[in-house]
């Protein structure tokens, strides 16, 4: 099977329109010819700072920098460069409608379809190493604490000067590998990356404090050599991706309260308070934990953290139970002065998305209202047209998972395809009168039980031989080996 042409149908069959029409292709090609807009009078150079990135091994879709600095009272400066994706994507041009409609990249895992085409997504609108590039500033002050006491938003220039990858940089980190060459290769670049770990765990110290949530997750990465599937592998999570997520958590909270100090309206982030509260209790009495009556977040991370100390291996599945429990988030318009649910998993009430401009609309649109409020001009939307998008981004999102869900199904089963008859130790992860699944120890696929699934229950370790796949539904199937 062409995995990437099965990835591309899944795009077409949930509503999404992958290619890009002559009218923005025409848009990027004269972008290209004109080349990028000077930065204004009066915009910061902050080029010689230490901005380094650390996303996936691969990305070139760079929406995020980061630089730090110790202050004289104990605090820690802390600044995050997002792309300025708006300056080269105008709100109303032929690219901004077509991100408009799809409202995000999506990641299949054998194909890559981006909300922007990839000359502005991964170069002109990328914050790539050694290139002077447009950013939108997002500068706290944190406090010892990990507490934020002061927040403020300005246009500046910027340079990346360490393009760095999660699994090397964290491998470095932690003490398992070498100085990556880019933070080697930079004078100063190895205690500044330091100062970030240090920094990013004082945030999430005070995050869990509050009642932060922390799930376990696998995310198998298909090897495919040729357009073949030839494994999978999974990449544990390491501090790398914990100062990532820290500080844009943290930028993110940042910006819904700006946004709010200077009375315009926003989108906003949600997890509701779960309705299903109820179901997570009966989760956790089953290990023997009693939560509160209603909803808590702050035992319920209590409940989260030991259970991942206690069981590792099962970890993943009840994260998996709890983040379904929860329900997925969602996208609502803010409006000046008015109450709307928060965050529940990340304990905050309020919160909007704003770094990552280049790969989500939403962000975009928060990028665009973030530069009117600094420049004391008035709101680029109408809290109407947030309204819209952020029903948009909600509805365009939940189908960009489902053609990622599809499209994991599909490459397990197709890496599997070459292996039936053979005998696995797995781990039962449903069990109900729609069916009995498992997952694989050591290989990271779920497949149904069709055979031999009497007994058996959630959190049963057994041993399954794979009786068949269709690789172009992604079904697999097991029978149990007693």
């Amino acid at each position: 099977m062409d995995l990437k042409a099965r990835a591309h149908q899944a795009m077409l069959d949930a509503g999404f329109k992958p290619d890009f029409p002559p009218e923005v292709t025409g848009a990027v090609a004269a972008l290209k010819r004109n080349g990028s807009p000077k930065p204004v009078d009066g915009v910061r150079d902050l080029r010689a700072l230490l901005w380094s990135s650390i996303d996936n091994d691969t990305s070139r879709d760079l929406d995020q920098i980061e630089a730090v600095e110790r202050l004289a009272d104990g605090s820690t400066r802390l600044l995050i460069g997002i792309a300025d994706v708006d300056s080269l994507v105008p709100k109303g041009s032929a690219p901004d409608l077509q991100a408009a409609l799809e409202t995000t990249s999506v990641y299949t895992g054998v194909a890559t379809f981006p909300m922007l085409p990839g000359e502005l997504s991964t170069d002109m609108t990328s914050l790539v190493g050694d290139q002077d590039r447009c950013a939108i500033i997002i500068e706290l002050v944190v406090q010892p604490s990990g507490e934020v006491t002061r927040h403020s938003v300005y246009p500046a220039l910027v340079r990346n000067r360490a393009k760095l990858a999660y699994s090397s940089t964290g491998a470095w980190l932690e003490g398992r590998g070498p100085i990556p060459p880019p933070v080697a290769a930079v004078q100063g670049m190895e205690d500044q990356l330091r100062t970030q770990l240090e920094l990013s765990t004082r945030l999430r110290e005070l995050r869990k404090k509050q009642g932060a949530l922390t799930f376990g997750s696998i995310e198998p990465v298909p090897v495919i050599d040729h357009g073949e599937v030839k494994d999978l592998t999974v990449t544990p999570h390491n501090v790398a991706q914990d100062i990532i997520e820290s500080f844009m958590v943290a930028a993110n909270v940042a910006m819904a309260l700006y946004l709010s100090e200077k009375s315009c309206p926003s989108i906003r982030r949600v997890v509701r308070t779960p309705r299903r509260w109820d179901r997570i209790r009966q989760i956790a009495a089953g290990f023997g934990v009693t939560l509160p009556p209603t909803p808590d977040s702050r035992a319920l991370c209590d409940f989260l953290d030991h259970r991942r100390a206690a069981d590792p291996l099962h970890f993943p599945d009840l994260s998996l139970s709890v983040v379904k429990l929860l329900g997925p988030g969602e996208y609502v318009m803010g409006a000046p002065g008015g109450e709307q649910e928060g965050h529940f998993g990340l304990a905050v009430h309020d919160y909007t998305h704003s770094t990552a401009p280049n790969r989500r609309f939403a962000d975009l649109v928060t990028q665009r209202l973030l530069k009117a409020a600094a420049a004391g001009q008035s709101c680029a939307y109408s809290e109407s047209e947030l309204e819209q998008i952020a029903a948009r981004c909600t509805e365009r999102e939940d189908a960009a998972r489902k053609v990622e869900r599809l499209m994991r199904k599909i490459v397990a089963a197709s890496a599997l395809s070459n292996r039936i008859g053979e005998i696995f130790d797995g781990l039962v992860t449903g069990a109900s009168p729609k069916g009995t699944y498992a997952r694989l120890l050591k290989f990271p696929a779920e497949g149904r039980v069709i055979r031999g699934m009497q007994g058996i229950d959630v959190g049963d370790r057994i041993r399954v031989r794979l009786v068949s796949v269709d690789v172009g539904k992604g079904f697999i199937d097991f029978e149990r080996v007693q």
